[in-house]
Order: structure tokens, then C-alpha cells, then sequence
């Protein structure tokens, strides 16, 4: 019922002309479609855009913050995914360090839980409004170096879906293993991605 099918939309600059590959993530009833047109508000231009898009707009059925098994199969098959398009992308000819991530709210979520069981140099990670996936982290699943990635986390306090709590565990691990992270947090900030947060991410991960 939760398995993902291997939909994948591509935009921006051709592979044979990008600098770098972008990989964007979706949040929870949104659309490959809808979180591609964020990458015309950062500096993205000459990167090569690659969106999954999510069976029934989801990753995963239930919060991020419920035991993982509850979220299982769909979990473990949207990190297959994610991990597919990394693939891709690298058969496209971007190594690691210029292959970007960003998502938002569930997909920010996704975003973080998978660079940070497949941490290595990648170009940069932005996650708006989101963290490390699981009732309880289980920090065995947490492997590699991240060799200074820059990393931004932004979030609302309070955000109806994302506590703070989970947020700041998760910069934690992530700097723990060599991230570069700039977290920012928005007092009584609506559950969306502001302007500011845009110029963040321009500032320290789409340079």
C-alpha cells in the first residue's frame, strides 16, 4: 500500500551543462511539481533538478515522530527512493559534493534521515522544518562523515508538527558527524517557508 513507484520529475539545466545536482524532497500532500518551483527562489540555476515524487503525496503514513515500524514499509521505501535518485544522479556525472538536498516539512525530514545514515561530502543540505525520523533515534543508523557539508535546519517554535526538541537532537548527531549546520528558528512561525529562510539557504548552502 506505502511502496513508491519510481517517479521521478527532472527540470533546470541539463546534466551535460549543470555544475551540480539538486535533489528536492516534498512534503506531505504536496508534489514533486510543487517543491520544484522552490528552486526558482534559490541559486539553482545552473544545477540539474531532480524530484521523486511520493505515492499519494506521502512518504510515510504516520508522524515522523511515531515508532519507526509503524511507518515501515513506506519508510524504508522512501529512502530506497531518495537513494535511487542519488544513483541517478551520479550516473549523471555529479559526484557527492555536487549533489544538493533540500525538502520541506516531511520531506525535510527524509532529507536529514538519509544523508545522515549515508553521510559523506556532499554539496550542502537545506531541511525546512524538519528532523531526524522516529519515536526514539537509533543512533546506529547514523554512518559516516559529513567532511564540513554546510547543513541549514530551519523550524517554527512552536510548529504543529515539528518539535523543537527533535529539531535541535538532530543538529546535534548531524554536527556530531562533521555537518556544518546553521539552524535558524522562527518564533510563532506559521508551518510554511518564509522569505528569510530562502536568503538562509542561499547565504549557506547555494552559494
Amino acid at each position: 500500500m506505502y511502496t513508491h513507484s519510481k517517479q521521478i520529475s527532472i527540470g533546470g539545466a541539463t546534466a551535460a551543462n549543470a555544475k551540480a545536482a539538486l535533489i528536492m524532497i516534498h512534503g506531505r500532500g504536496a508534489s514533486a511539481t510543487d517543491i520544484m518551483r522552490l528552486a526558482r527562489e534559490v541559486n539553482a540555476t545552473d544545477m540539474a533538478i531532480y524530484a521523486p515524487q511520493a505515492t499519494n503525496n506521502s512518504w510515510y503514513p504516520y508522524s515522523f515522530l511515531a515508532p519507526v515500524e509503524q511507518n515501515e514499509p513506506a519508510l524504508s521505501s522512501a529512502l530506497s527512493i531518495v537513494d535511487e535518485v542519488v544513483k541517478q544522479a551520479i550516473a549523471d556525472g555529479f559526484s557527492a559534493d555536487k549533489i544538493y538536498f533540500m525538502g520541506f516539512s516531511q520531506g525535510a525530514c527524509l532529507t536529514l534521515e538519509y544523508i545522515t545514515r549515508n553521510a559523506k561530502q556532499y554539496g550542502g543540505a537545506v531541511a525546512f522544518t524538519g528532523g531526524l525520523i522516529g519515536e526514539e533515534l537509533n543512533l546506529g543508523n547514523y554512518k559516516g562523515d559529513f567532511a564540513n557539508t554546510p547543513v541549514l535546519i530551519t523550524s517554527g517554535n512552536p510548529d504543529p508538527h515539528v518539535p523543537l526538541s527533535r529539531v535541535e537532537e538532530s543538529v546535534a548527531i548531524l554536527k556530531a558527524m562533521n555537518a556544518n549546520v546553521t539552524l535558524k528558528v522562527y518564533k510563532g512561525r506559521a508551518h510554511t517557508i518564509s522569505f528569510d529562510e530562502i536568503g538562509l539557504a542561499n547565504q549557506h548552502v547555494f552559494i
